[in-house]
């Protein structure tokens, strides 16, 4: 499992005109390319009277599968410039498709890499650009005389609490940046004084948007 990488929120789109012509940008988080292709054939029988769907999508960690198509227009004018964008914006697992209606201006090259780069950013605007971090839910068993003293530990430390359960003993349920376990044991052994039981469970990808920790 890749411990960090940035992708998008959710599946989305946004449109623009330029020059007469209607370019509309469709973006989806994807983790196949399976499931690359079903949205692409989705997109395109959506717009089957559209002028073009180009689409790209980067797959894997380290970004071993990545495809596009110009479908129709020029070569590198609109399959390359989509897939630039997400390449430029470090993305992992994401699926663009940049839909053309021709309003009968033609664009000229330049123009075109413009206007489909521009088709795939308002996508990812819409679809908000978030980093997926990979974390470990740790169980924390103390004595409920540690209770407050542990909670403020841990919140000070700027460790994610995800809550208390209240039974025989107190059990603390954190959420630990991979990372981080170890020195997150160390602290709770040192702030418990080894007066515990820490239990490490499943890892777990949270989603980070501007800067801030978000739950689906």
């Amino acid at each position: 499992m890749i411990n960090e990488y940035r992708t998008v929120y959710q599946e989305a789109y946004d449109e623009i005109i330029i020059e007469k012509s209607r370019f509309i940008g469709y973006v989806k988080p994807i983790t196949s390319e399976e499931e690359a292709i079903e949205f692409i054939e989705k997109i395109k029988t959506k717009h089957k009277d559209a002028t073009h769907n180009v689409p790209a999508y980067v797959i894997g960690k380290n970004n071993e599968i990545q495809r596009y198509s110009d479908d129709g227009e020029p070569t590198g004018t609109a399959g390359i410039p989509v897939l630039e964008v997400i390449k430029k914006e470090n993305l992992n697992n994401v699926a663009i498709v940049v839909t053309r209606y021709f309003g009968g201006i033609k664009l000229g090259v330049g123009g075109l890499v413009r206007a489909y780069t521009k088709g795939a950013r308002i996508a990812l605007d819409a679809g908000k650009i978030i980093t997926k971090i990979l974390y470990k839910e740790v169980i924390v068993k103390v004595d409920y005389t540690l209770l407050g003293k542990l909670q403020n530990d841990i919140l000070q430390a700027g460790y994610i609490l995800k809550g208390i359960e209240y039974h025989e003993i107190v059990e603390f349920s954190v959420y630990v940046k991979i990372d981080d376990v170890e020195k997150f044991r160390s602290h709770i052994i040192e702030w418990t004084n080894a007066r515990c039981e820490i239990i490490e469970k499943e890892n777990i990808y949270l989603t980070e948007l501007d800067g801030k920790i978000i739950y689906d």
